[in-house]
């Protein structure tokens, strides 16, 4: 095999072409356009038509547009009525605003440890972190891969827990045949830029229950009953409205996401079949559970033991040399984020709240997949057939060559 491409040889995906992100299109044009020349750029006809899309395309009876995926999770904590001092459990591998959203609201988090193989919450963790001041759980669909829901819910009906299931990664996964979202109480999702149906910013709560959607939208517009504009608030509550140019540029990558999620998934399956013959790259279980897949990351774990003690951080190094753009992901398990060091979090519940200590936590699941993941995103799904075989071809050309890197 050639020389490898971090020492000057050739890429060996140098066929792999990934497409821009975001992309923009004409429908992306004309809807803005056409939102801008309205001038009803705070709440115009695009946010209605965006939650009514997104309510269908996701099986939902309701759906609520918002300013981005983090205040997507905070109304929802506030909307099923978490109070400040109650536990949520969160998940410990994860973009921060899984977790950061229940202190942003009072309450304290109770991070449960990951599963390795699916990169999401361990159920077996979730029972053993249940506490009598428990009230829900804070669950991701990580990189759009669905939570094991037929263990999670059964747990939250055992213990009168709500379930936020955090779908930013998720937009158009199933589970059973039905869209991630409306398992639990609240399902929420982010628009931002990287995501697989991007706005920029913002992001939407979907739900089936009446109540709990008649209250997010009193409290997502200023405390105002849905449909007023005047002045009249019934709930203390801030403003987390998506204006109605955000919603145009989002209903325009709905109308494609359908489409791309169908090819992302053909070729996901075509590298699949090809990377689970590499020892030492070991890939997410199949699941029959999981009847489509939405997408914004996908990951592999890497294990040095099989390429000659190569470690991940010059694996990733020599992937990238050979063309593929991959990256290691969230460097630290939440907890382990300054940000959720004790002193941070006691500013924001009430005096007295007994606050675990996180820097001091050790779960072996999330820091593993800190140790040992390989991410890529979204977008290289939306190569050609040909330029996917090229990553495989990589991997072997690193491995062929990993003693090589390692003294090196």
């Amino acid at each position: 095999m050639s020389e490898l491409a971090i020492n000057g040889g050739p890429e060996a995906a140098e066929a792999l072409s990934v497409p821009e992100w975001p992309q923009v299109t004409d429908a992306c044009r004309e809807n803005v356009l056409d939102a801008l020349e309205s001038r009803n750029w705070c709440r115009g006809s695009w946010i209605d038509r965006l939650e009514e899309e997104f309510a269908d395309y996701h099986d939902a009876e309701h759906a609520i547009a918002v300013s981005n995926g983090t205040v997507a999770i905070e109304l929802a904590l506030r909307a099923v009525g978490v109070e400040p001092g109650d536990e949520v459990l969160v998940p410990s591998y994860s973009f921060i605003a899984s977790a950061s959203a229940v202190p942003a609201v009072g309450a304290v988090p109770r991070f449960v440890d990951t599963d390795p193989e699916t990169f999401n919450v361990d159920p077996e963790s979730v029972r053993e972190r249940i506490t009598d001041d428990a009230v829900g759980i804070i669950g991701v669909h990580f990189a759009g891969y669905p939570m094991d829901l037929d263990e999670l819910l059964p747990i939250c009906a055992a213990h009168d827990l709500f379930l936020i299931e955090d779908a930013a990664h998720a937009q158009g996964s199933e589970w059973k045949g039905e869209k991630v979202g409306t398992f639990g109480e609240f399902g929420t999702f982010s628009f931002q830029e990287s995501k697989s149906l991007p706005a920029g910013e913002g992001g939407i709560v979907v739900t089936d229950d009446d109540v709990l959607a008649e209250r997010a939208r009193t409290m997502q517009n200023i405390g105002r009953a849905h449909g007023e504009t005047g002045y009249r608030h019934y709930a203390l509550s801030s403003n987390s409205r998506l204006s109605d140019l955000q919603a145009a540029l989002a209903a325009a990558q709905l109308e494609k996401l359908p489409a791309e999620n169908d090819l992302r998934e053909r070729n996901e399956a075509r590298l699949l079949e090809e990377l689970e013959t590499i020892d030492g790259i070991r890939t997410k279980p199949r699941d029959d559970r999981i009847t489509a897949r939405g997408y914004c990351l996908e990951n592999v774990r890497y294990d040095p033991d099989e390429f000659d003690g190569l470690s991940r951080d010059r694996f990733i190094e020599a992937m990238r040399a050979e063309g593929v753009p991959v990256y290691d992901g969230y460097e630290v398990p939440i907890y382990k984020q300054p940000a959720f060091f004790r002193d941070q979090v006691r500013r924001l519940v009430p005096p007295g709240t007994d606050v675990p200590d996180y820097r001091n936590l050790h779960l072996p699941g999330a820091e593993r997949l800190c140790r040992e993941n390989v991410a890529y995103s979204h977008p290289v799904l939306l190569a050609d057939e040909a330029g996917i075989a090229t990553i495989p071809e990589a991997i072997r050309k690193i491995e062929t060559h990993a003693d090589e890197l390692r003294d090196a």
